[in-house]
């Protein structure tokens, strides 16, 4: 699941350029009002949980918005994707990209199966299709895209793979709420997609994730096991789990939506204000979508190649890191690196050779409400003037 988690961390810099840390993934709030009316209301009704109105209001606002026939709440994504990958019956080796958040890969192997690795396309920073059939075995039983900064994978390519397989296509859209592919929303695709709403998200619901599919049978599948398996008030029929959403949530995720359009908007100023700051800087590059989708602009992303720059993108980072801007370096240094995999596969690095470039060539800036021209310009100041 491409996760986006606030880093803590004390400048070492004696004059920072900012007294308080900008972070990565500073939560948008919305309306604060509209959010604490419906606190008080969740409050007066004595419901906290358990499918309350807050949820059903949240999932069928959010099914209208992508244009899904179904959304399931979760407490967060990564249950979303275990509960999402048993409902499909995942088993054996299950294709998916290094370059992600690590819950991603964990979602599969707290569940006994492998995430085989995938290289990705320099161009889009996800899954490259024609990567993921070359690792296709007996043991395959599905492919999980990641729809990296919001930017669609190539739908069309891995179904067809999927298809001619006779393989399950499911979607991480943690990055993609709001985001569109050939006009399609995404949340359209594949067997199911899961959506984040951490805190961290441009739209959150303080913590919080969703499935969301067409699929009817799919669909009262994830319902039961989200809820232990429970069909009626006593009768269990499934294997579940306790992967509900809140209310309290449901209220922030609610509130959130109304002025999704509001973070859009910004997110789309900060993201033109930094192209113009940074454009000129030789060996700094902006990543930006090749498509004419909608998009939500909810990562500032750029690429550093040191050969052109003079200096090292953790340079870079660490420099920022200095003036108080907390900049990520992501994903580094990729899931195959971590553990257990790592060790598990110590060679597989060599079948990345892109996803090991790009781990070491990105960094996150930050963006959000908390954002304006005047911070932005400073931002990129520091970048342009980090000691060579």
């Amino acid at each position: 699941m491409a996760a986006n988690h606030t880093q803590s961390g004390v400048s070492t810099s004696k004059n920072p350029e900012f007294p308080e840390p900008l972070h990565v993934g500073r939560p948008n709030i919305g309306n604060r009002d509209r959010f604490l009316d419906r606190i008080n209301g969740m409050l007066d009704r004595r419901w906290l949980s358990n499918d309350g109105p807050l949820v059903k209001d949240f999932e069928h606002e959010i099914a209208a918005y992508v244009g899904v026939k179904h959304c399931i709440s979760l407490c967060n994504a990564t249950i979303g994707l275990e509960i999402a990958i048993r409902a499909l019956g995942l088993k054996g080796e299950v294709i998916i990209p290094s370059y992600t958040f690590v819950a991603t890969a964990h979602a599969l192997k707290w569940q006994g199966i492998k995430p085989v690795f995938a290289d990705i396309d320099p161009k889009t920073h996800n899954i490259d299709p024609s990567e993921v059939e070359r690792h296709i075995t007996s043991r395959t039983s599905g492919i999980v895209g990641v729809h990296v900064w919001g930017t669609p994978c190539e739908t069309e390519a891995l179904e067809e793979i999927g298809r001619k397989h006779k393989l399950k296509v499911m979607y991480d859209a943690a990055h993609a709420f709001g985001c569109s592919r050939g006009g399609t929303m995404v949340g359209n695709f594949g067997e199911c997609e899961v959506y984040s709403f951490h805190a961290t998200k441009f739209l959150n619901s303080l913590e919080g994730g969703a499935v969301v599919t067409n699929n009817d049978e799919l669909a009262e599948k994830i319902r039961l096991m989200r809820n232990f398996g429970f069909q009626g008030y006593d009768r269990v029929v499934s294997l579940g789990m306790n992967g509900k959403m809140n209310e309290a949530s449901a209220a922030m995720g609610l509130t959130s939506l109304e002025s999704v359009n509001h973070f859009i908007g910004i997110n789309l100023r900060n993201h033109e204000c930094y192209r113009n700051k940074l454009e000129g800087i030789e060996g700094v590059t902006l990543f930006e979508r090749r498509d004419n989708g909608k998009h939500n602009y909810q990562y500032v992303v750029i690429e550093v190649e040191e050969e052109k720059f003079g200096r090292s993108r953790d340079e870079i980072v660490n420099e920022l890191h200095n003036h108080n801007v907390m900049a990520r370096k992501y994903f580094w240094p990729g899931c195959h690196r971590m553990e257990p995999y790592a060790t598990e596969d110590p060679d597989v690095a060599l079948s990345l050779p892109q996803t090991e470039k790009l781990a070491k060539q990105v960094i996150v800036l930050p963006t959000g409400e908390s954002i304006d021209e005047e911070i932005i310009s400073k931002i990129c100041r520091i970048i342009s003037n980090t000691p060579r």
